[in-house]
C-alpha cells in the first residue's frame, strides 16, 4: 500500500516538475509571438454566427505547451466542458459585457485555488498570465476577425482582467485600457492600478531572474 502511495507521489511530483519547468522557461524568455497559423477557431452555438449583437459573446483560449498550438472557442455562453481546462490548465476565458451602456471585454484568469501546490504557484501564474495577455487578445482579434470588422468600435472598449485566486494579493481586477492598445501591450502601466502591479512584476522578475532562483522555486513546488 505504501509503495503505491509513493509511486503516485513520484508521478505527481514529476508532472509538477515538467509543468513548472515549462512555465519557468516561458517566464524567463520574451513574450510569445502570436502566429495565426497555429490558431484553430471553433464556433459553437446556433446564435454565434449572428454578427448584429455584441452581448452575449464569449471566448475560451487554450494552448498546448509542447506544440504552442492555440484553440479559440467562440460561443454565446461559456461551454461547461471548457471550464475544466480553465481550472486545471492555463485556459483563459473572456466575455463581452454591457454596463450602463458601456461595453467591456472581461478577461478571466485562474491563478490559484485552495490546493497547497496551486497557492504556492500563485505569483508564478500571475506573472505568466500578465506577460502573455497581449497574445491572448491578439488571438481573439484574429479568430473573431469578421465580428470585429462588423463592430470596429469595440477596439476602443476597455479590457478588464480578473485574476481569480485564493490569495488576496492576486485576487484582483486590473484595467488594461482600450482593446487596441492592450492587444499590443501598450500603455497598460498607465491605467488605474496597473502601475502598482507592474512594479510588483519588476521586483518579481528580479527574483526569478537567476537560474538558482528558478531551481529553488521548482524544488519548493515539489516539497
Amino acid at each position: 500500500m505504501c509503495r503505491k502511495k509513493i509511486s503516485r507521489f513520484i508521478l505527481f511530483a514529476n508532472g509538477l516538475f515538467v509543468e513548472y519547468a515549462q512555465k519557468a522557461a516561458r517566464l524567463l524568455g520574451p513574450p510569445a509571438r502570436f502566429e495565426a497559423s497555429k490558431l484553430k477557431v471553433l464556433f459553437e452555438g446556433e446564435q454565434v454566427s449572428n454578427q448584429t449583437r455584441v452581448v452575449p459573446r464569449t471566448y475560451t483560449l487554450s494552448h498546448c505547451d509542447f506544440t504552442a498550438d492555440l484553440t479559440l472557442t467562440v460561443s454565446n455562453i461559456i461551454p461547461r466542458n471548457q471550464l475544466k481546462g480553465w481550472y486545471c490548465k492555463d485556459d483563459v476565458v473572456a466575455e463581452w459585457t454591457n454596463v450602463n451602456g458601456q461595453l467591456f471585454l472581461n478577461v478571466h484568469c485562474y491563478v490559484s485555488g485552495p490546493n497547497v501546490f496551486s497557492a504556492m504557484a500563485a505569483e508564478f501564474r500571475y506573472l505568466i498570465f500578465s506577460k502573455e495577455l497581449a497574445l491572448v487578445l491578439e488571438a481573439v482579434l484574429c479568430g473573431d476577425a469578421e465580428f470585429f470588422r462588423e463592430h470596429h468600435q469595440l477596439m476602443d472598449a476597455l479590457v478588464r482582467v480578473y485574476f481569480h485566486s485564493s490569495s488576496s494579493k492576486y485576487n484582483r481586477m486590473e484595467c488594461w485600457g482600450p482593446l487596441k492598445n492592450a492587444a499590443q501591450g501598450k500603455g497598460v502601466d498607465m491605467i488605474n492600478g496597473y502601475l502598482y502591479a507592474s512594479k510588483e512584476t519588476s521586483r518579481a522578475h528580479g527574483f526569478w531572474g537567476g537560474p538558482k532562483s528558478i531551481f529553488q522555486a521548482l524544488v519548493t513546488f515539489l516539497l
